[in-house]
């Protein structure tokens, strides 16, 4: 069986708030008036359906509180409009930021909800310009919105994916020039950045983190104090949901995720570069 417990009870998230933010983050709360380590990015961060998601686990090794400030389908754009994010971040011995997609986010084509990044608000009149037989009524998440532009005409869409690349790499500078001190860069996926240009990569069939190429990260090297690449192990991706907590339904959901075994590989590699930073 893919879960662990037909019908059980939902995994708790202990959902917390921190400061003035609006965001729910994971719990359990964590002190902000101890020496912490910082942890920013996406679903992965955030741990859907595993019980003791990366941050948990670094933590466990390296003694230190570890503060998940993970955004299920998070953009860039969630963490720039939330100040205490960067504020929380600024004070921390260390900030891990993940690397997410570069589809959940404003730019000239589409704008998204400031919270929820995978949500599609409006087509801008360039956008409509470009796809004028499409519909963009009928759009409320993103990556079903980006899917039926790249049915249309991949060649169109690739006007939009250079767009994308160029707000997030843009959107990234301005949050690392918030951040002060440590951060390390981490990629978490089934497979290593590109090496190619992605403009023609369908969006139906890639896995996260969309758009992002190995030079668009290289871009970054100089603003950050280190880069953790993991790409999870033929081992890891074998195991599947093995250990994920969910319900039936969101079987198709969880085996889009990273397992728990996953979760560990990257803990193993994000300690050894946190040991080396993180002492107190």
């Amino acid at each position: 069986m893919a879960y662990d417990v037909l019908g059980a009870k939902a995994l708790n998230y202990a959902p917390c708030r921190y400061g003035n933010s609006r965001i729910l983050f994971r719990g359990p709360q964590r002190r902000l008036d101890a020496p912490y380590v910082a942890f920013i990015g996406g679903t992965e961060t955030y741990g859907k359906f595993i019980k003791a998601p990366f941050p948990d686990l670094v933590e466990s090794d390296l003694g230190v509180n570890c503060i998940n400030f993970g955004v299920s389908n998070a953009g860039v754009d969630v963490f720039l409009n939330d100040g205490f994010i960067t504020e929380a971040a600024n004070g921390a011995e260390a900030t891990v930021l993940q690397v997410v997609g570069a589809h959940n986010l404003s730019n000239r084509f589409y704008s998204v909800h400031p919270r929820r990044n995978d949500r599609f608000l409006t087509a801008s009149p360039l956008l409509k310009s470009i796809y004028p037989e499409v519909d963009f009524a009928e759009f409320h998440f993103n990556r079903h919105m980006l899917c039926a532009l790249y049915d249309a005409s991949t060649e169109r869409f690739g006007i939009i994916a250079k767009e994308l690349q160029a707000a997030w790499s843009a959107r990234m500078k301005l949050l690392l020039r918030r951040i002060c001190g440590h951060v390390i860069l981490l990629w978490f996926a089934d497979h290593p950045p590109s090496e190619a240009d992605v403009r023609y990569d369908n969006p139906t069939g890639s896995s996260e983190p969309l758009f992002v190429t190995r030079a668009m990260l290289d871009d970054l090297a100089v603003r950050v104090s280190g880069y953790v690449e993991v790409t999870a192990s033929e081992e890891a991706l074998a195991a599947g949901t093995h250990g994920m907590v969910f319900d039936e339904l969101e079987t198709p959901a969880a085996g889009k995720l990273m397992g728990p075994r996953a979760h560990g590989e990257t803990a193993l590699h994000l300690g050894k570069t946190l040991h080396s930073i993180v002492r107190v």
